[in-house]
């Protein structure tokens, strides 16, 4: 029955005979070592062997505040783990009565934790509790498994798309030197054609909302690059025998071989570290060189888009001939700039989230 006094004296004894431990029994021997260690509700006590090995050993205390009468222990070859509960829920300056500790006392620092860091704890465990509760109210979604397999298909089909475009300019970088920069085009067009297809759909899922983040920033990324793939570099022949054209598909592929297989181990929650930080850093210094290589592209089209009249806009006798779409790729390069404003800062945003999040949880 519980105990209303000041104090609670809890003798406990714990008896070894070779290998097989048999409990407690109140009886006058030898004192273990004692460990312990308090959170908000409970004392935690941990006996090990005294100094005499293995024998029978017995320790007493008179707590510094009242608790209850149910413990809970578990033993173990080596030692026994104690739970007590506290009859009201606080933090104690000391665990014994007396204010000098008893010898055989001492902090147990595998468990120990100061008032406030134990305040944490609680506050953690209490917020996972209410996330577990919050998400427990929520209806499961029975296609949430098919959900994953799908985008786990694609993301690993765009992996190995960029990784062959990414290896292949690589070798052949390697072999022709500066050579391989004039022909990237003829070589690598089919695999990035067939890549930037595929990677409308991922407009497609944040609209059907298959997955968490906005329409804006994969609309302005898949638009833009298939806007420089097709439009610049595909209707003109003249653009795609020079050099930027192997510093834009690199410089793309190099980005992508860390982006996909970082949300392929996401569809099966796994995480590895090294490649979580390389999908949230790389793109600091190489998505403005990807703007500025595309940016360098434009530039380079617009005279020849001139001569060539591919695009134009036929226009009234009264107004002229043709509008050429020089006046468009222009007015593109002060939208592309503006994309790069929008997406570098929805990637600073994210992240800053992640790694946040990351170091809270680490704390």
């Amino acid at each position: 029955s519980e105990n209303d006094e000041p104090g609670i004296t809890h003798p406990w004894h714990f008896q070894k005979l070779g290998d097989q431990q048999r409990g407690f029994q109140r009886r006058n021997t030898l004192t273990p070592h004692v460990y312990w260690a308090q959170r908000h509700g409970e004392i935690y006590l941990r006996q090990g062997h005294g100094a005499k090995g293995e024998n029978e050993y017995e320790f007493s205390l008179d707590f510094l505040k009242p608790v209850k009468a149910e413990v809970t222990h578990r033993s173990t070859q080596r030692q026994v783990n104690i739970t007590v509960k506290k009859r009201e829920r606080g933090w104690w300056d000391r665990l014994a009565a007396q204010e000098r500790k008893p010898l055989f006392l001492a902090p147990d620092f595998d468990r120990w934790l100061d008032e406030s860091d134990a305040e944490m704890e609680l506050r953690e465990k209490e917020e996972k509790l209410n996330k577990i509760l919050f998400e427990s109210r929520i209806p499961k979604d029975p296609y949430l498994g098919l959900k994953k397999g799908y985008l786990f298909m694609y993301n690993l089909v765009q992996f190995l798309g960029f990784s062959w475009i990414f290896v292949n300019m690589t070798v052949r970088l390697f072999i022709l030197g500066q050579d391989s920069f004039y022909d990237t085009f003829h070589t690598i067009a089919d695999v990035m054609y067939f890549c930037q297809i595929l990677a409308v759909i991922e407009v497609v899922n944040p609209a059907l909302r298959l997955v968490r983040t906005g329409v804006l920033p994969p609309l302005i990324q898949v638009f833009g690059r298939n806007f420089l793939l097709f439009i610049i570099l595909g209707a003109q022949e003249d653009m795609q025998n020079k050099p930027v054209v192997f510093f834009i598909f690199y410089l793309w592929s190099t980005i992508e071989i860390f982006r996909y297989p970082f949300y392929m181990l996401a569809c099966i929650d796994t995480e590895w570290k090294l490649l979580t930080w390389l999908r949230y850093s790389l793109w600091i210094p190489l998505y403005p060189l990807g703007v500025i290589a595309e940016a360098v592209a434009v530039i380079q089209s617009i005279p020849i888009f001139d001569e060539t009249k591919v695009l134009s806009l036929p226009l009234p006798r009264a107004l002229g001939t043709s509008l050429s779409f020089s006046y468009i790729l222009q007015l593109y390069l002060a939208v592309m700039f503006l994309g790069l404003f929008i997406n570098f800062r929805h990637l600073y945003k994210m992240r800053k989230r992640r790694f946040r999040a990351k170091k809270k949880k680490a704390n």
